[in-house]
């Protein structure tokens, strides 16, 4: 894939989303998402926020929203009261499943 391919699919992605009734995600909301689904839990807030460089608020903001869409759920650790263990939830499994459909499709549309 050339590099203006990979920009026409980022577009192309990002329009059918935008068109779509669905939550309007920001790339660090998406991000988060997609780190919980696509790596091994447990998951924990600290632990995301190292992982993408960023502050725990920042973590904890993106989480508000993916938890208002019930895309991510979030629950105390029963071990360590302290932490905050970051779970998935059937409408986030569906969330992405839709969205890599999208990303397939999209990319199959674009000009050899």
């Amino acid at each position: 894939m050339r590099p203006s391919q990979a920009l026409r699919l980022w577009h192309d992605v990002s329009l059918a989303i935008v068109r779509e009734n669905g939550p309007d995600l920001s790339p660090r909301q998406i991000t988060v998402l997609l780190t919980v689904y696509l790596e091994p839990p447990p998951h924990t807030v600290r632990g995301l926020a190292e992982k993408l460089g960023v502050t725990k608020p920042a973590i904890t903001r993106a989480l508000d929203t993916l938890g208002e869409c019930k895309l991510l759920g979030r629950r105390r650790d029963e071990t360590d009261r302290r932490n905050v263990i970051v779970h998935r939830t059937v409408e986030g499994s569906l969330y992405l499943e839709s969205l890599a459909d999208r990303i397939v499709a999209k990319a199959r549309d674009l000009p050899r």
